[in-house]
């Protein structure tokens, strides 16, 4: 049974058929984060840090360290802080060596800048997982050799150098090709992890049903785990959090093995929980007596983080925190 293997300095996680599903925190991205990317161009990881923290004590198993932040004040004042080149590779050791200090979970080095996975690659304790690879030749050529130099795994983004198709036949095909590429370097099918490219269902009434088909595909012919950014599914529509938490079980159900996604969301992380216990992937329920202890303690008005902790530490989880105040999970 495939199964894709990522480390940190002490912690192993296992994605894979018979795994429970694999929560990859998103958070730390400053691309559409007007805040976070102000901070980090004054040298301000406070927010980073404390979303690697909350992101983990809420289920996340491996973060996602996204370093294409755009330093729009530097950027007047130097040149070369309009080139991503020049900005990332940096960055991203830092934000790597930041969230180490703070958390122990494997990490995702994510990038469109091959120097920049290469930093993080450099940077990261343990086996990362890369973050990413594409169809398109160029790609191939530059980060497949950083996959089999730094022996790890890595996301195959099914698109190329046509664009993004709306034939999930297409998709699966990119993604064998990326396979098959990969084999030439030695790396096994097992160290791929696709991302058949979620559609939002606002623009597209089939997106569920096709990345559902995909992702059997995946699995039924290629063999490879998989993964995705689950919000896609929802962008542009009302109370997207619903509609998450009920596609995500039903990837679940159809083969999907990790996602992409805020694990700071009680409704989704419910709903994987759930999915977990359904899959046959939660021994004795263990893991979902826990959660419905944590779940309680937020409908009594602890935020998820809080009770989250509190249930780590053992204690009751429960009763009111913050003046009262009930934030949204």
């Amino acid at each position: 049974m495939t199964r894709t293997v990522i480390e940190s300095k002490t912690k192993t996680v296992v994605i894979g058929f018979d795994e429970p599903f694999c929560v990859i925190g998103e958070r730390i991205n400053p691309t559409g984060r007007k805040k976070l990317a102000a901070e980090l161009e004054l040298g301000d990881f406070s927010t980073v840090e404390r979303d690697a923290i909350e992101q983990v004590a809420c289920g996340a198993n491996v973060l996602d360290i996204n370093s294409g932040a755009v330093f729009s004040n530097k950027m007047a004042e130097d040149p070369r802080y309009a080139d991503n080149n020049f900005v990332e590779p940096p960055l991203m050791r830092e934000l790597v060596a930041r969230v180490q200090a703070v958390v122990d979970v494997p990490l995702c080095i994510d990038s469109s800048v091959p120097d920049a996975l290469e930093a993080g690659l450099e940077s990261a304790e343990g086996r990362p997982l890369l973050n990413s690879v594409t169809g398109e030749e160029e790609r191939l050529e530059r980060v497949l050799p950083l996959v089999k130099k730094y022996n790890v795994p890595v996301v195959a983004i099914a698109n190329d150098d046509t664009g993004i198709s709306e034939d999930p036949d297409v998709r699966f095909a990119v993604a064998k090709k990326i396979v098959e590429r990969a084999a030439d370097f030695g790396i096994p099918a097992h160290d791929i992890v696709v991302d058949p490219l979620v559609m939002p269902i606002g623009a597209m009434a089939t997106a569920g049903q096709q990345v559902f088909a995909l992702v059997r595909r995946l699995r039924d012919e290629l063999g490879v785990n998989t993964t995705c950014g689950a919000s896609n599914i929802s962008f542009g529509l009302p109370h997207r959090h619903g509609i998450n938490a009920a596609f995500l079980p039903m990837a679940i159900g159809a083969g999907m093995t990790s996602a992409i996604m805020n694990p700071v969301r009680v409704q989704e992380m419910e709903a994987i929980r759930a999915a977990n216990l359904l899959m046959n992937h939660d021994a004795d329920g263990t893991k979902w007596i826990g959660f419905s202890r944590i779940a309680d303690a937020v409908a009594e008005g602890a935020t998820f983080a809080d009770a989250s902790k509190a249930a780590a530490a053992g204690g009751a989880g429960g009763g009111r925190r913050g003046g009262g105040r009930r934030r949204r999970g």
